[in-house]
């Protein structure tokens, strides 16, 4: 018996389009200055006034190619996990150096926006990317086994 993806699946399939579109663009407006953005040599710049410690080239490339590979797994439903995480890893910096000397709220440059986006990340951390993905390998590790041969080789 196949299984039919459920309001879950779909519900799921809506915060990966949209979370990993939104980052896929982030990144590439940070890569490769598409959709107005400014490239990498404006935002190299930006990262170097955070004050993080090492190279800024680094901390620049390490989180534009979070924000591009870690929207596309999202986005896709490939090693979703990984994407979404890489994500997340990009929000704590945000939230520790930029957003969370300002408070919560977004009306005051806050962290608000950014905490919103960790629970998403957070969320398909814990659930998956859903049925709708193009490959899960958690998938079996969810107990989304099913019809008769599952069954009889659960016992």
């Amino acid at each position: 018996m196949k299984r039919i993806p459920g309001p879950v699946d779909w519900g799921l399939l809506v915060l990966r389009l949209v979370l990993g579109g939104s980052f896929v663009l982030h990144g590439a407006e940070k890569l490769f200055g598409a959709f107005g953005g400014s490239g990498m040599g404006a935002f190299t710049s930006s990262v170097a006034r955070m004050g993080l410690p090492g190279s800024s080239m680094v901390w620049s490339y390490l989180a534009a190619g979070s924000e591009f590979l870690g929207g596309l797994a999202v986005l896709l439903g490939v090693l979703t996990e990984f994407g979404a995480a890489a994500i997340a890893f990009t929000m704590i910096v945000a939230i520790w150096k930029v957003t969370g000397k300002n408070g919560f709220s977004i009306t005051h440059n806050g962290y608000e926006y950014n905490l919103l986006i960790l629970a998403v990340c957070a969320a398909l951390i814990l659930a998956g990317p859903g049925w709708l993905a193009l490959w899960d390998p958690f998938r079996f590790r969810r107990g989304a086994r099913s019809g008769s041969g599952w069954a009889a080789a659960d016992g």
